[in-house]
């Protein structure tokens, strides 16, 4: 799919299906994660069988994947022993995708996108940023640029700025994916305080939802939402969302949870439930429905089923 015919659906109101977790899929199905960089040099050896699940999600219904290039910057491949293969890593991910969506099924039009996050070096065993690892914003800027240059050089329709909730490191990833002048879509990510409040997944600081969506900007961002967010606490950070941005909302859910290296499949949202979700987000004006960590196949089915049947 061009993003002009993708960008038609969205300005005609279309519901547009997402895929489900890449890097998690890849565990599940039997890949190793790396303890210094999770799923970020999983793609070396392994560009067929990501090219496999981009098809399974595709034949499950899904219009958009998205190349397995999360951990994928300078800031996680170097500590992991991989900082000279960078280029090579993220364009096997981007192919692999491209591949897929050359053998879609006939009538299918399939973008693809590159994740860029904002990830750093996290703590073994936890979910939580290393402090002592974490770059100069200098060092980070620049990461955030090779890897947007390099996807967009690799050939994505558009970059999806995933996982965005850290105040230093926003600007920084979000001026690199403008600056490719590729279309970009925003995702946040909240947490629920001990207390019951809903606020950015930072680790460190409890901040409100609102200190998140102020860095999304008047023009260049095409979409915005919510992702790697436990399923009930995504409709207040909508809400929050649409105080200030009126344009396309996605929603696209973890479940269980993550110690580094692996991901947890543990209590994982049935897709049955999720289903009721995925209404829910219809009825409050999103556009763009999926997942994320943990979630499968099987969730896809059901973001597909409710798209057909709303």
């Amino acid at each position: 799919m061009s993003y002009v015919q993708l960008k038609q659906r969205l300005d005609a109101g279309d519901v547009i299906v997402l895929d489900g977790g890449t890097g998690t899929e890849l565990e599940r199905r039997g890949v190793p994660m790396s303890p210094e960089a999770w799923c970020g040099p999983a793609t070396l050896g392994n560009a067929e069988l990501l090219t496999q699940i981009h098809l399974d999600y595709i034949k499950a219904g899904s219009d958009v994947i998205t190349a397995n290039t999360f951990a994928s910057s300078r800031l996680m491949l170097t500590d992991a022993g991989f900082g000279d293969r960078v280029e090579e890593i993220n364009r096997i991910a981007v192919e692999a995708a491209l591949r897929a969506r050359d053998l879609a099924p006939a009538g299918r039009n399939i973008a693809v996108a590159g994740s860029l996050s904002h990830m750093v070096p996290v703590a073994e065993g936890t979910a939580v940023v290393d402090p002592k690892k974490t770059p100069p914003l200098n060092q980070i800027s620049d990461a955030f640029f090779e890897l947007a240059n390099v996807l967009k050089s690799s050939g994505v329709d558009h970059i999806m700025l995933e996982m965005m909730y850290e105040p230093t490191r926003i600007p920084l990833a979000l001026e690199a994916a403008l600056s490719t002048g590729l279309p970009v879509w925003f995702g946040m990510s909240a947490r629920r305080t001990a207390d019951g409040k809903v606020v950015s997944f930072h680790a460190f600081d409890d901040l409100p939802i609102d200190e998140i969506t102020r860095f999304i900007p008047k023009q260049g961002v095409d979409v915005v939402g919510v992702m790697h967010t436990g399923a009930e606490l995504i409709s207040e950070c909508l809400a929050t969302i649409r105080k200030t941005f009126d344009g396309p909302l996605s929603a696209y859910p973890d479940s269980g949870y993550f110690e580094m290296p692996d991901w947890q499949f543990v209590d994982l949202i049935e897709p049955a439930r999720l289903e009721s979700f995925y209404r829910q987000w219809m009825n409050e004006g999103v556009q763009l429905i999926g997942g994320c960590c943990g979630l499968t196949v099987e969730h896809i089915d059901a973001a597909q089923r409710v798209r057909l049947n709303q």
